[in-house]
């Protein structure tokens, strides 16, 4: 079975940076006084951890004791970011789903109520249209979401949705399939991170209606 592949951020060691793989990472730490360094699923997760300058929460060793994600284990959010979310009526099934600019908490985009849509689906299009609005505008920013199976179907392309399509929410899947086109036909850069919610709180674009 293949090796799941993992970059590496060195804050404090020999030089730092990101490696792409344990042998190189482990030439800069190995034998370095108070080496600062973690290990993660993909490059863009492992370059904003390195712009974020967060090495001094990182150990070298997990803390003993508890479980839970900690302030320790992953770090602080970065500020010059992006945050997403979208809110689902579970009495209605109406969808909305907006982005804000976490630095300042200013509102940057607000979608919807659409019909008969879902939180994930709404999750999936609020990075896309985050993804969007930063190509328009020329930012590389960081975008967070505290959803998986969105932050996954965006790096597939595709929204892996099991919604059945209704006359009530034709408007909806015209939006889905403009965003899955749109990640299709676009490459870029910016970091799609997954908000901490239990290290770091409620994710700061939720809704605020639970």
């Amino acid at each position: 079975m293949a090796t799941e592949k993992k970059y590496y951020v060195v804050w404090q060691g020999r030089k730092p940076g990101v490696y792409d793989n344990w042998p190189e990472c482990k030439a800069q730490i190995d034998g370095f006084p108070q080496a600062k360094y973690k290990s993660f699923p993909t490059s863009e997760e492992a370059y904003a951890a390195l712009r974020s300058g967060t090495g001094s929460l990182f150990q070298r060793k997990p803390p003993s004791g508890g479980g839970g994600t900690t302030h320790a284990s992953v770090g602080a959010p970065i500020k010059d970011a992006l945050c997403v979310d979208a809110a689902w009526n579970t009495a209605s099934g109406d969808m909305e789903y907006q982005g804000i600019y976490y630095k300042t908490g200013g509102l940057i985009f607000k979608q919807g109520p659409f019909a008969d849509g879902t939180n994930n689906i709404g999750e999936f299009l609020a990075i896309v249209h985050a993804l969007g609005y930063c190509r328009k505008k020329g930012l590389n920013l960081p975008i967070y979401s505290d959803s998986r199976n969105a932050i996954g179907w965006v790096r597939q392309k595709k929204a892996n949705t099991k919604l059945e399509r209704t006359a009530r929410n034709k408007e909806l899947f015209e939006v889905l399939e403009r965003a899955e086109q749109w990640l299709r036909d676009h490459s870029y850069t910016n970091p799609i991170l997954k908000w901490e919610t239990k290290a770091w709180g409620e994710n700061p674009a939720d809704f605020g209606r639970k």
